[in-house]
């Protein structure tokens, strides 16, 4: 097991140490831009290689985005339910156990993980998540409607126009494929990076709190994962990506979020944190039962 395992996290802890020494010597790292760089060049650009690229059937993709839904749907149930009996701020808090890191770290997972095609169905997962992350927050934590970043999210764009084209049979010009794809392979690493100069820059507050809240988000979206993939009938790799993707921890975004909207975003960095620590423990279980039953391919 650990032969099998042990590459798939390697690269993915490498790269967020490497962010994490670097933030912590003092250097100088620009989140916001770099944030805003990943999210409206880097993922479009990595989105349109990826599914333009990879051996994957229409169905395969509405299975996954289906699987986004109800993962999503879930959590938001189940965790306004938990935070309610605990008595705990629903504004400040849900957003953490609804959306995980589907992109930082579930993205290069699945990628070692699966290969290519995983990858792919990952990005079909993660485009649903980001595309109502952004609305679902500022709703949730400050009641604003904002219809208006779902129309105008990138990677929702970039996700229609990678599969129109794939599936209408269109083939790009060698050189527009060159440049998709030498803009999309920055975005892994930089997000690999961008989450550890994220995690060695938050600060934990409430430790007993945040560790039970953080452990919760892990438990779970590994519980509707798993359900999920038994509603759906899921197999193989589409198997694999779903309990990856839904057993993320909390997403740095929601600190961001709970930052902008003045909801305990000090409370919610100790969630981000702690679930990520957590995850970096469950991994190899995860990864062990996310991989029964598929080839890997790298």
């Amino acid at each position: 097991m650990f032969a099998l395992i042990f590459p798939v996290i390697a690269p993915v802890l490498v790269a967020a140490a490497i962010g994490y020494t670097w933030a912590r010597a003092g250097r100088p790292f620009d989140t916001e831009t770099v944030t805003n760089l990943v999210l409206t060049v880097g993922v479009p650009f990595l989105v349109v290689d990826v599914l333009m690229n990879a051996d994957i059937s229409p169905d395969a993709m509405g299975e996954m985005a289906v699987a986004a839904v109800i993962s999503l749907v879930g959590s938001a149930l189940v965790g306004w339910v938990v935070l309610k009996m605990l008595g705990q701020p629903i504004q400040a808090f849900l957003p953490s156990m609804i959306f995980g890191n589907t992109g930082n770290m579930a993205l290069p997972l699945c990628l070692f993980a699966f290969g290519a095609d995983g990858l792919a169905l990952a990005i079909g997962y993660f485009t649903i998540v980001i595309v109502v992350q952004v609305s679902g927050t500022t709703l949730i934590s400050s009641n604003e409607r904002n219809w208006r970043s779902i129309v105008q999210n990138p990677m929702a764009w970039a996700a229609l126009l990678a599969l129109s084209l794939k599936f209408s049979g269109f083939t790009l010009p060698l050189w527009i494929e060159n440049t998709v794809h030498l803009l999309g392979a920055m975005t892994i690493p930089i997000m690999l990076i961008a989450l550890g100069v994220s995690l060695a820059r938050l600060k934990v507050t409430s430790l007993g709190h945040s560790l039970f809240l953080g452990g919760l988000k892990i438990v779970l979206g590994f519980g509707l994962g798993y359900a999920t993939v038994l509603l759906l009938d899921l197999h193989g790799i589409a198997r694999g990506v779903v309990l990856v993707q839904s057993s993320m921890p909390a997403a740095v975004f929601n600190y961001l979020f709970a930052a902008k909207f003045n909801q305990r975003p000090e409370e919610v960095a100790g969630v981000v944190i702690l679930s990520t620590l957590v995850s970096f423990v469950t991994l190899p279980l995860l990864l062990w039962v996310a991989m029964e039953g598929t080839v890997v391919a790298n």
